[in-house]
Order: structure tokens, then C-alpha cells, then sequence
């Protein structure tokens, strides 16, 4: 028994990548979850329209912090201040009621918001004032003087409403990232590998061939995933499936070129799975699906942003429910661009140094080498 405890802490003591993984990978989780597992919304964007749009402004307290005022906009403008992602409440003056409207897409925000105004009603007869209104005769301060808010795109504020598009983009990961790299992995260890190194095929044809089967089965997936959605969940579809498409598109080539890149730097399908559940982690917590990013910790956060998932979810979310345009989109679609630009020119660099020494290896004997030289 001592000789098989010292033979196995030898053994894994030489598998420096795993111990790297034991070690490293708790204190990682622990840093990150300890920055980024909070719910707490301290900051909530405002847009405020209307002739008393700056009166109104000074009058709101945390968390409220206006970015934006337009004094000749009227309600239009506060919506698409929404529904492109500008703010996440939009105040709107003039009337004889202060209008506020919500975002219900930015689920913990307007949780917060909803709260935060509720406890200003007892001074809705100043922000009726400063709004252009005053309050009904004989009304108390705090009743019909309040403002009146509604809640867009997610009325109810359900939550399946804003975990489905997010697990769309799960979805995808999980395939592009685990299955795509234990399937070129696998190759590797029964050896076919190097047989499609020998045959007349350019790495980038391997490449590509690699990818096209899960990139079908991926898309598979993710109609699946928004058939369920909406039919059992009843998520709204209020976009246009053709830019959904573009940004599912631009973030499947990322996490597969994310998948063939690991399993060129592992040996086996263990190592693997090590490198891809460190890759998909850290998505699944910083990109926006679980924690909304502004509770997140600025010494954490600038991680979300390194992270295909979060363009995606801030696509998925704002086609599916706020119905944005390409246009309100593009930031995200270029963001997605450029990453899968980098992610598969290194995959592919990294397939194609590995397939390179495979004929080398196989080459035949130089013309004129003795048989001694050949057997040598």
C-alpha cells in the first residue's frame, strides 16, 4: 500500500498539468466567484426626455445615474434609448404624470429599479412638479403624484424570459469547446490522425472538415434549444432570426476554433476536458448570464469582455426580446469578428504545425542510399 501511495504521488507529480489544475483551479474559482457572485446592482442608467428632463435629473438619487438627456425628445426616443441598450430606464416629462419606463431585459437592474422607486413615491409630488405635472387636488403626496412606470420587453420580469437566450449561448459552447476538442483528441490517440497527415489533403481541408459536422449538430442544437424555449417557456421571438443567425454564426466559429485549439496543445482526452471546463467557466460566470456585469468588480470584470458569451447573450437577449436591429448590434457582432478571427488563425496555425512533421516523417529514402544506410 506505501509502495502504490509513493508510486502514485511520483505519477502525479510528473503530470504537472494536473497539478496546476489542482491547485490553481480552486483558488481561481474562489477569487472569481468572490468578485463576481453578487446580485447587487449599484449603478442603474437613465435616459431622461422632455422639456424638465434636466429638473428631473438632479432629482434622482442612487442608484439612478443619468448618461443621457434630450429636452426636445419626447417618448419614442426613451424607448429606443431601451431597446438599444443606452440605459435601462428612461424617464420621460412634460406630461401631467412623470413616465418612467424599464427595461425588463436587465433583470436584477430593474429589480432594483422597480425598488427604488417605490420608495421615492412619498416625493412624487416634487418630481411631479419638476416633471411639468402637478398633483390631483386632495391627493396625498405620494398616491396619484406618483410616477407612473411600466416595464418593457418583460412585463413581469419573468426569469425564463432571460435564461433562455443565455442558455442558447451555453448551448453552444459545450459543443464548440468539450465535444469539438475530445473529437480531434480522440483522433490523436487511436492514430487516424496521422494518417490524414499523409494523404493529400492541405490542413486547412482537415481543418475545416473537422469543424463542418459539429457546426451541423451545433446548429441543431441551438433551434432545439429556442423551439423549447418558446413553445414550453414561452419566450418571446421579437427580432429578426436573420441577424440571430449572423451572431450565432460568428460565435459557433469561436468557440469551435476555441475547441480545435485545445486539442492541439493536449495529449489526451483528459487534458482536455481539463483545458475546456477552464475555458468554459469563466464564461458561464463573467459573461452577463448568471451575474449581471455591473455588480461585477472592475479588477474582474475587464475578463467579461475577453468573452465570446457575453457578446452573444447581449445578442441573443436584445434580438429575442428588445427586437434590435443590426445597426444597435453591430458592436457585439464585430466584437465576435474579431475574436473568431484570432481564435481559428491560431487554430489553424496550430493544426497545421502539428500535421506539418507527419510526411517529413514518412518521406522516402534519398535516390542513391545504400540499403545498409536505408536499414540504418
Amino acid at each position: 500500500m506505501w509502495a502504490m501511495f509513493v508510486k502514485e504521488f511520483r505519477q502525479l507529480r510528473r503530470d504537472r498539468r494536473t497539478m496546476a489544475m489542482m491547485i490553481v483551479m480552486p483558488v481561481l474559482l474562489l477569487v472569481v466567484l468572490g468578485y463576481a457572485a453578487s446580485f447587487d446592482v449599484s449603478s442603474v442608467p437613465v435616459a431622461a426626455a422632455g422639456p424638465r428632463a434636466a429638473a428631473v435629473a438632479g432629482l434622482l438619487p442612487r442608484p439612478f445615474d443619468v448618461v443621457s438627456t434630450d429636452a426636445a425628445a419626447g417618448q419614442g426616443w426613451a424607448r429606443d434609448q431601451l431597446r438599444d441598450g443606452h440605459a435601462a430606464v428612461a424617464v420621460v416629462t412634460g406630461g401631467s404624470r412623470l413616465r418612467v419606463l424599464i427595461d425588463g431585459t436587465q433583470l436584477f437592474t430593474a429589480r432594483t429599479a422597480v425598488t427604488a422607486l417605490a420608495r421615492l413615491r412619498g416625493e412624487g409630488a416634487a418630481l411631479a412638479g419638476a416633471a411639468g405635472g402637478s398633483a390631483p387636488a386632495g391627493a396625498g403626496a405620494g398616491s396619484a403624484a406618483g410616477p407612473e412606470v411600466t416595464i418593457l420587453y418583460n412585463p413581469h420580469l419573468t426569469t425564463s424570459y432571460i435564461m433562455i437566450p443565455g442558455l442558447a449561448g451555453v448551448v453552444l459552447v459545450f459543443i464548440g469547446t468539450i465535444i469539438t476538442s475530445l473529437g480531434v483528441v480522440r483522433e490523436r490517440e487511436s492514430g487516424t490522425l496521422e494518417q490524414l497527415a499523409v494523404m493529400p489533403l492541405r490542413p486547412r481541408d482537415v481543418f475545416l472538415g473537422k469543424l463542418a459536422p459539429y457546426f451541423a449538430v451545433a446548429a441543431v442544437d441551438l433551434a432545439i434549444v429556442l423551439a423549447v424555449g418558446i413553445a414550453i417557456f414561452g419566450v418571446p421571438f421579437r427580432g429578426s432570426p436573420a441577424v440571430f443567425a449572423l451572431g450565432a454564426l460568428l460565435f459557433l466559429f469561436v468557440t469551435l476554433g476555441l475547441g480545435v485549439l485545445i486539442s492541439s496543445v493536449s495529449q489526451n482526452q483528459g487534458q482536455a476536458i481539463q483545458l475546456a471546463v477552464m475555458v468554459m467557466l469563466p464564461q458561464v460566470l463573467l459573461s452577463g448570464l448568471i451575474f449581471p456585469l455591473g455588480s461585477i468588480a472592475a479588477g474582474v470584470r475587464w475578463l467579461s469582455y475577453l468573452l465570446p458569451l457575453t457578446y452573444f447573450n447581449e445578442i441573443s437577449r436584445g434580438v429575442m426580446l428588445r427586437a434590435e436591429p443590426i445597426g444597435s448590434l453591430w458592436q457585439p457582432l464585430a466584437y465576435l469578428a474579431i475574436l473568431g478571427s484570432v481564435v481559428v488563425t491560431a487554430a489553424t496555425l496550430r493544426f497545421r504545425a502539428y500535421l506539418a512533421p507527419a510526411p517529413e516523417r514518412t518521406a522516402r529514402p534519398r535516390a542513391g542510399a545504400s540499403m545498409a544506410g536505408q536499414v540504418s
